[in-house]
């Protein structure tokens, strides 16, 4: 990014001659000078959509996406005209992380992570257009698109204690199965218990360093044990969801003439007809998401069931970082409720807040920065300070330097497995050249990711996990 544009508040916080009322971008000056210039540009573009309110933003994971940069983050006010963005939310609908903690130490299994790697990866689908054994009629569709992951534990995937830490405790409320297209039910009829491909993973990794030990014993976390994150979304019906809403809110603007600056910005008023189905749709591709993820939690344990009797797996938290929500904040001293979209964000609540389980209302919300396949993930907690500065928001991941075009040319598939495989690291895949397109080096540092996130207040690091078996499409 060209840093003659920007002007510098502070070591993490960084603006425009628009001044930082209306654009904002966290991280230091090394994660920002590696930014595309794409990323300033489009997040300009976001802060003159109709009804924002404060600042649009970006993580300090920004790269640039379709319409919103991935890492952007901004709010709007249905009572001044604030619009809903099928871009501002993107194809991968509640593309989240399920993180769960186990009762293993890694020096225990290690023996055996070649087995267990091979049986995760029988066990779970993954690929592209990868379907799964779970198969559900029209009726059944819709009733889990209203339920979530609620749905998928009535079904018997998964335990009751899971849902109290998920996101919206497994159900995201509005959700309306009938905004959403027969196409995106169809391309979603097989793909339950699926994580499909690109940047998706089941990972099983181990704590490496604990930051702070106080929040890590709270979370029941310490140095040695095996993790597991499971990264995923809502598969072929949110990326349709989102197709056919782009349309539909193009359409829109152009009748309620919104003028935007770029036409991949496409978004409709949160109170019109368009807005509001589009809403209905979103939140039924969060439910598909959260019970997707449910049902690879499930898979998940009867692999170690069978290959570690006795271990126990918990869900630590669930978490998506491809939403818009409905959510209360406090503006200028005075509540609001607004519209918060976070594409390629996560929520990152701080301590107290009354939507967090009551275990972490001391220690603030578990979030979840995901590396790629070769570096290591962090667990960080929300902190209270990032409800002013970020709307309770903080980064998702490692967020890509490289895109996936220019690393086919520089990395092979075959060659970074047998690379990975000889730093520790046991890769499972379908698609070499998904691989290559995941290559460790097409994504920032992970660490200084993490590091600036906290620099910045909006989340404090409590351990960082390095990868031992990746599953991936």
């Amino acid at each position: 990014m060209d840093m003659t544009k920007l002007k510098q508040l502070d070591s993490s916080r960084w603006t425009t001659e628009a001044g930082a009322d209306n654009v904002l971008l966290y991280g230091s000056r090394d994660l920002l000078e590696s930014m595309d210039d794409k990323v300033l540009e489009q997040i300009t573009n976001v802060s003159q959509l109709p009804g924002r309110v404060g600042p649009a933003m970006t993580m300090p994971d920004a790269h640039w996406g379709y319409g919103f940069p991935i890492g952007g983050v901004a709010a709007f006010d249905p009572a001044q005209g604030g619009i809903v963005s099928a871009g501002g939310v993107g194809y991968d609908i509640s593309c989240g992380i399920r993180f769960l903690r186990t009762n293993l130490r890694w020096k225990d299994i290690e023996a055996s992570a070649w087995s267990l790697s091979g049986e995760l990866f029988q066990h779970i689908p993954a690929g592209v257009g990868e379907e799964g054994e779970v198969r559900l009629s029209d009726d059944e569709l819709d009733e889990m698109l209203r339920g979530g992951a609620r749905w998928a534990l009535d079904r018997g995937f998964g335990t009751a204690e899971d849902l109290e830490y998920v996101e919206e405790t497994g159900t995201m409320p509005g959700a309306k199965p009938e905004f959403v297209s027969d196409m995106a039910k169809r391309r979603q009829r097989g793909q339950m218990g699926t994580l499909g491909s690109g940047n998706h993973y089941l990972e099983v990794q181990m704590v490496d360093r604990v930051f702070d030990r106080a929040t890590a014993d709270a979370w029941e976390v310490r140095e040695g044990q095996v993790c597991i994150a499971i990264h995923c979304g809502s598969r072929g019906l949110g990326h349709q969801i989102g197709s056919d809403y782009l349309l539909s809110m193009a359409k829109a603007a152009s009748r309620l003439g919104i003028t935007l600056p770029d036409r991949e910005l496409a978004c409709a008023p949160i109170e019109s007809k368009e807005g509001q189905e589009y809403l209905g749709a979103m939140a039924a591709g969060v439910n598909c998401a959260l019970a997707n993820r449910q049902i690879l939690t499930h898979l998940t344990r009867e692999v170690f069931a069978r290959t570690f009797p006795g271990a126990t797996i918990e869900t630590l938290y669930d978490v998506s970082h491809n939403t818009c929500k409905r959510e209360v904040h406090v503006v200028g001293g005075i509540e609001r409720t607004l519209y918060i979209h976070r594409k390629g964000a996560t929520r990152a609540l701080g301590p107290g807040h009354p939507a967090l389980p009551v275990p972490y209302r001391a220690t603030g919300q578990p979030v979840v920065i995901g590396g790629s396949m070769g570096t290591g993930s962090y667990l960080l907690a929300g902190t209270p300070e990032s409800e002013e500065r970020a709307f309770s928001s903080a980064s998702h991941g490692a967020g890509r330097s490289v895109s996936r075009r220019a690393a086919l040319k520089r990395w092979r598939g075959r060659q970074l497995v047998d690379e990975l495989r000889e730093a520790g690291i046991i890769i499972r895949t379908k698609s070499m050249r998904g691989v290559a397109e995941e290559a460790p080096d097409a994504y920032k540092d992970v660490d200084s990711v993490a590091r600036a996130t906290e620099h910045a207040g909006l989340a404090r690091r409590v351990a960082v996990l390095r990868p031992k078996v990746c599953v991936k499409g």
